[in-house]
């Protein structure tokens, strides 16, 4: 039997560029080669398209794929030279033009399978904002927040946050992930900083009121049939959940499954699933909860390309459910292949 070819996406242009390559080279270990030979690219900080590795046995321990530090410009491809009659993509880019619809929609027009949500739905999920309005329209618990938009005045937003939310809150940009550009602020002066800080990541920021709540993630999986896991909880020790917890210091562990009610564990799977129809996810997403120390639950948001780090909750999660790391990697190409042909037969 002929192996499929797996072509791994990584790097990129946004922050979050750094987690995209230890997310890439953990799936290239995972893989079955028994059923893959995979083929990687890697997609500079600037957005050239570097041919890289290719593997058909997995690799040896030491082996890296190539970064903005070892980059070989002699390898450079025009984008559409990834082109593979029969490939299945797996994009393993996080944030901004990657996980935004962006990616996806170049990916459509090469008529190339990949794996994860498709065009629009990964460009609402990408944004906060919309995001909180459309799962507002389905009924979902949210925590309070005031969005900001780059022209407004901000002494006036600032009067509005204070009128509606209490200190502290937290600052996002609207379209980034991995904690990139979050902060706590306290008070007005923080928040004003805090403001600044997220306006350099995007042009729409996110204030949301601060809750003392556990963080609790579930997995989901699937096009039109989505199945989700038992939740899971990151336990910190550290005060904030930043970028460097996360992915640079590891300084996180996991609870799986979270210690939580069966009832309230029953409620973050049934709004996972329902925020994943009404946002039109496919093949994969994590949702972010917040649950209080009143016992609310509260949708934090939906992460269409979850990272898959060693350490990352996503496939910790599906492992629990007993479908191992390899085998998710099959899953989710099984379901980019369904989603592409579905596509292909939408175009009457």
């Amino acid at each position: 039997m002929s192996k499929k070819t797996l072509i791994l996406l990584y790097g990129g242009r946004s922050a979050e560029r750094e987690v995209s390559v230890l997310s890439a080279e953990s799936v290239m270990r995972a893989v079955n080669y028994d059923q893959f030979a995979v083929k990687t690219y890697f997609i500079s900080k600037d957005g050239d398209f570097i041919r890289t590795q290719a593997f058909d046995r997995k690799p040896a321990a030491d082996v890296r794929l190539m970064t903005n530090e070892t980059v070989e410009r002699s390898q450079q491809i025009k984008p559409s030279d990834i082109y593979e009659e029969g490939a299945i993509v797996f994009p393993v880019l996080h944030g901004p033009m990657g996980e935004d619809g962006s990616i996806q929609g170049f990916l459509e027009t090469l008529k190339l399978a990949y794996v994860g949500t498709a065009v629009l739905a990964s460009s609402l999920a990408m944004d906060k904002i919309s995001t909180k309005r459309i799962l507002e329209s389905a009924g979902i618990a949210q925590v309070p927040y005031v969005a900001v938009i780059e022209g407004e005045d901000i002494e006036e937003k600032i009067a509005q946050i204070e009128s509606q939310l209490t200190y502290p809150v937290f600052t996002k940009p609207s379209n980034m992930g991995s904690s990139v550009g979050i902060s706590k602020s306290d008070s007005r002066t923080e928040l004003r900083a805090a403001l600044e800080l997220a306006f350099k990541y995007d042009s729409r920021v996110l204030v949301e009121q601060g809750v003392t709540a556990r963080e609790i993630e579930v997995g989901l999986l699937g096009n039109y049939d989505v199945r989700s896991t038992l939740p899971g909880e990151v336990v910190k020790d550290v005060a904030f959940y930043d970028y460097e917890a996360k992915y640079i210091d590891n300084k996180i562990t996991m609870d799986i499954p979270a210690k939580v009610p069966d009832e309230v564990a029953a409620l973050m799977r049934k709004n996972a699933e329902t925020a994943f129809r009404a946002l039109g996810g496919l093949g994969l997403s994590r949702c972010d909860f917040f649950y209080t120390e009143k016992g609310e639950v509260f949708l934090n948001e939906l992460n269409t390309m979850p990272g898959f780090t060693q350490w990352s909750m996503y496939p910790l999660l599906w492992e629990n459910m007993d479908l191992t790391y390899a085998d998710l990697i099959e899953k989710l190409a099984d379901l980019a292949q369904e989603a592409f042909e579905k596509r292909e037969a939408h175009l009457l």
